[in-house]
């Protein structure tokens, strides 16, 4: 969608109910001015910031002759507008269009959900479960070099599962080191 095509959707969303102060207007057309001088003249310029005018008509005829000039004006005009007002900016009615319809982008509050939907219980059960089967598999092994090391390692552990846990295995591993 062309700048100046969004601009003359974002107009009427722009100098309604006074969206746009007369400090931010201003900022706006001295930026304008300034900083892009073949956008706005200092004639033009000053024609914007007359205070005998309302600001409504300013503002308006600000945004129609900027559409009048093409497409780099508009342009401009938008990034003045997001320096300035970042926060009318994000409102725009055209910002949120293009937010919808973009194909490209990813919706992260969607991919939030495809990737959580599991949740936490889910992780910790599937971690829980292998983390069971990889002590299984060390303690069932015959070897008895093995229940040595297996005991030493659950002995200095009852940080990582708790020692209601760690006695039940320490206990299952002397009933086997006897057999």
């Amino acid at each position: 969608q062309s700048y100046c095509i969004r601009l003359q959707h974002d107009m009427y969303f722009l100098t309604s109910n006074s969206r746009l102060n007369e400090q931010v207007v201003d900022k706006i057309i001295l930026q304008l001015n300034r900083v892009y001088p073949q956008i706005l003249t200092d004639a033009e310029a000053e024609k914007f910031r007359n205070p005998k005018a309302s600001l409504h008509v300013r503002l308006t005829d600000l945004l129609k002759h900027l559409q009048k000039n093409g497409e780099r004006h508009c342009q401009e005009f938008y990034r003045a507008l997001q320096i300035n007002a970042e926060h009318l900016y994000n409102d725009l009615p055209s910002r949120k269009i293009l937010k919808t319809t973009d194909p490209t982008m990813i919706d992260t509050d969607k991919e939030k959900c495809m990737l959580n939907d599991r949740g936490p219980v889910f992780f910790l059960t599937c971690f829980s479960a292998a983390a069971g089967f990889a002590l299984f598999w060390y303690c069932c092994d015959p070897d008895t070099k093995v229940l040595g090391r297996a005991r030493r390692i659950l002995g200095f552990s009852p940080i990582i599962i708790g020692r209601h846990v760690r006695k039940i295995c320490m206990l299952y591993l002397e009933d086997l080191s006897r057999n």
